[in-house]
């Protein structure tokens, strides 16, 4: 009897990523449901078998804010799998004020990109191992108008909340895009997206002007999360795109990111910074 997928998605106790990990249980897949709250996550699982009772869904827990929690989820799903078959990158954050990582770093910075990069990097021989693979990172349009200030990554010079959370999405795609070169020669996949303006309560840990102006935007104009969810559902498991790689999507249908995203140097460049700040 053939084994049944094993799927990962982080930040999966809610919003877009909770739609995405109960598509992915619906296909009969195993789901690793990543989050960093223990009675969310647990909320989040139990909301699963209450649809599909006998779903296969494992909880882990990792603060994207801590790298050691990012190597030690890492070293968790490798000791206890033997396959991994989708990795879905959907945790992210928004601070409108500066704040650091466990490890020092901006925390924007620290919690959409280099956790998902280390995440990726140390899962990389288990993907290869189950291939065919897929990658899916969740991004956004708010990528676009932005470019990475690589010498003040963290933001010490000067700090904008948005500019902040742009850059990081922005080095989303960067990352896509060199990853699937780098993959070219296996049969995982690597993509990119952008979800839409998704009614998620994102950024509602903030207090500042923006994030309530954000909110009440949210009320009137974003779509549910189980539709913000069905371009990373479409990318994880839709057999026309088994084969694709190293495209940004949205509404399910590739489209281009922004120029700066094509900037070959400025990924590579990425690339180097971020293995050094990881330590991989």
């Amino acid at each position: 009897m053939a084994q049944s997928p094993v799927s990962l998605v982080t930040g999966a106790s809610r919003g877009i990523g909770w739609y995405t990990a109960l598509a992915l249980a619906k296909r009969g897949d195993t789901v690793i449901l990543v989050g960093r709250d223990a009675q969310r996550c647990a909320s989040a699982r139990a909301e699963i078998l209450a649809q599909i009772p006998d779903a296969e869904v494992d909880v882990r827990l990792a603060d994207f804010a801590s790298l050691d929690q990012v190597r030690a989820l890492a070293a968790g799903v490798i000791a206890d799998y033997t396959r991994l078959d989708v990795l879905v990158n959907n945790a992210g954050g928004f601070y409108s004020t500066p704040q650091r990582s466990d490890d020092g770093y901006e925390l924007t910075w620290a919690t959409n990109h280099l956790a998902p990069f280390l995440l990726t990097s140390l899962l990389l021989p288990l993907l290869r191992a189950s291939a065919p693979a897929r990658i899916v990172n969740v991004s956004s349009a708010a990528h676009v108008g932005t470019s990475i200030d690589f010498a003040d990554i963290n933001g010490e010079r000067s700090y904008n909340g948005l500019r902040a959370y742009a850059q990081s999405k922005l080095a989303n795609v960067l990352f896509t895009y060199e990853l699937a070169q780098r993959l070219a020669e296996s049969d995982v996949t690597c993509n990119a997206l952008h979800p839409g303006f998704v009614a998620t309560g994102f950024g509602s840990n903030n207090t500042d002007a923006v994030m309530k102006l954000n909110a009440l935007l949210q009320r009137f104009f974003a779509v549910p999360p189980e539709q913000g969810a069905q371009t990373s559902i479409f990318l994880a498991t839709d057999p026309s795109v088994a084969q694709t790689t190293g495209l940004y999507y949205s509404k399910a249908k590739p489209v281009p990111s922004s120029k700066a995203s094509y900037d070959v140097t400025a990924r590579r460049l990425l690339w180097s910074i971020s293995a050094t700040q990881t330590g991989i």
